[in-house]
């Protein structure tokens, strides 16, 4: 049986300020609920620039509590439109203790929990671990307005792992939002997450940033898409260069028929994978 939802990303450039850009956001949510979304998702951290192309403390200043202020605003926002968000934020639990996180906010607006990025990069470019612990929180799902939610943010998506517990804890779609460049995994960024989407039999919504930002010369290449648990592309992918709203229609009677024609999940062998998980 169909179910459709309608769900969006919002793919951006840094427009200078934290303020500014949630504003930006704010419209954007607007313009997503207008267009008949149901759910939306923002890019990785997603008031503040992608500060981890340099190592400096002064940008420990964008952290916040999650669920917090900019959590708390968005959940009004949410309670008016209607809407499911993912809102990748920078949280602060307690000083020191640091984490790249999404809050997930249901579409009354009541506050379901969050997922923080388990795998943290420190490669030239994307120094992550100078700002972030890993993550300690699982792979929560997070049953929402328009089904089971999963997170798994950025990084974390070259890690099959995680996709697979997203999928054994139910979820429906999966929201990947990063922020990635060019030059370093524009070759992957087509390819992994539908991969993920067939191997787990379930949606996923992938994110990513547009232009060049004051701290680097890193071109963030936007081409943010839905991929179906088909491995296809729910539409075509968004602009290479330019912000963009990408909404499609999400036809989830589509995770039955795959599952029913392919049984991954039946013919697991987890008995067999122990040697996976040995140090």
């Amino acid at each position: 049986m169909s179910e459709v939802i309608r769900a969006a990303l919002v793919q951006t450039n840094w427009t200078g300020d934290k303020e500014s850009m949630i504003k930006a956001h704010e419209e954007y949510a607007r313009q997503a609920a207008e267009e008949g979304a149901k759910a939306v998702c923002f890019q990785e951290l997603f008031y503040g620039p992608y500060f981890c192309q340099v190592q400096d403390p002064r940008y420990h200043e964008y952290a916040e509590p999650v669920p917090g202020p900019t959590t708390e605003r968005f959940q009004a926002l949410a309670a008016e439109l209607g809407l499911v968000m993912v809102l990748p934020m920078y949280e602060q639990e307690q000083p020191g203790m640091l984490y790249n996180t999404a809050a997930v906010v249901d579409a009354d607006g009541s506050y379901l929990g969050k997922y923080r990025k388990t795998h943290i990069p420190q490669v030239k470019g994307f120094y992550e671990k100078f700002y972030f612990r890993p993550g300690n929180l699982g792979y929560p799902v997070f049953d929402t307005a328009v089904g089971r939610v999963g997170v798994y943010i950025c990084y974390d998506r070259h890690f099959p792992e995680g996709w697979r517990a997203l999928g054994l804890n139910g979820a429906q779609l999966v929201f990947n939002p990063s922020a990635t460049s060019r030059g370093l995994s524009s070759y992957l960024w087509k390819l992994e997450q539908p991969a993920a989407a067939v191997a787990n039999e379930y949606f996923v919504g992938t994110v990513n940033r547009v232009g060049v930002e004051e701290l680097g010369d890193d071109d963030f290449y936007g081409t943010s898409y839905f991929a179906d648990p088909r491995g296809a592309f729910v539409g075509e992918p968004g602009d290479a260069n330019e912000p963009e709203l990408v909404v499609r229609d999400l036809d989830l009677g589509l995770l039955a028929e795959v599952r029913d024609r392919w049984a991954f999940y039946r013919d697991r062998r987890p008995d067999a994978y122990g040697d996976l998980t040995a140090p």
